[in-house]
């Protein structure tokens, strides 16, 4: 048994079933436990991780074309100087080290530019520093300078936690997670509507099925609005 699954088991034994964001969200960055916390995801396999590649990885070229795009899209907004250049979820940094080396055809661009990532993991921000050692680094958005931004974000979205919501005959039910034993197991409790967004509503189809699925990533709404 690994040890958060251990820590995940005495939690619910004392507080009950979590929702499956939480359960995600430790998952992923539990300070001790945590796969992005602890483990180097990207690049070949090794004992320090290793378990995909996204696409900055696969080719420079990916980089270099987000860049000269940045480069353009600067230009075309009136040359801010200073301007911050956030990424969410940078990686090793290698996106960013091949956009700033393709910007450079606009030499002002790369005066300008004050690069800003948000990571939790301490693991990459050490990776991210080699590749890009001029950024600030920061836990979210709320501490990213007030000036004109311009953000990207590569495989970020899809990795945030997520709510999970089943269609039923009363209603809402919202799948957590429980304890069966020494096993995690997934288990439904009614819920209101009011607890997906307007912007979700507005996004499921006129009717659902019993059973239908819907999910929810509230976290990732309020990154982008």
């Amino acid at each position: 048994m690994s040890a958060l699954k251990s820590v995940l088991l005495q939690e619910i034994a004392q507080n009950g079933p979590m929702s499956l964001a939480a359960y995600m969200q430790r998952a992923l960055t539990d300070s001790q436990h945590g796969y992005y916390m602890q483990r180097r995801p990207f690049g070949a396999p090794d004992k320090d991780g290793g378990d995909f590649i996204t696409a900055p990885e696969v080719s420079q070229m990916f980089g270099e074309l987000i860049g000269a795009w940045l480069a353009d899209l600067w230009d075309r907004m009136g040359r801010p100087a200073p301007f911050c250049l956030a990424e969410l979820g940078p990686g090793r940094g290698t996106l960013m080290a091949d956009i700033l080396r393709a910007a450079s055809v606009l030499p002002d661009f790369g005066a300008a530019t004050q690069v800003h990532f948000i990571e939790v993991s301490p693991t990459l921000r050490d990776a991210q520093k080699q590749a890009v050692p001029q950024a600030a680094w920061h836990d979210d958005l709320t501490t990213l300078p007030a000036l004109p931004t311009l953000i990207i974000a590569n495989e970020f979205f899809d990795a945030l936690p997520i709510h999970q919501f089943k269609k039923t005959a009363r209603g809402w039910d919202e799948v957590f997670v429980d304890a069966e034993d020494d096993r995690l197991v997934f288990a439904s409790h009614p819920t209101d509507d009011a607890v997906l967004s307007p912007a979700l509503k507005a996004c499921l189809p006129p009717s659902l099925s019993q059973g239908d699925i819907v999910e929810a990533c509230p976290v990732g709404e309020t990154h982008m609005v």
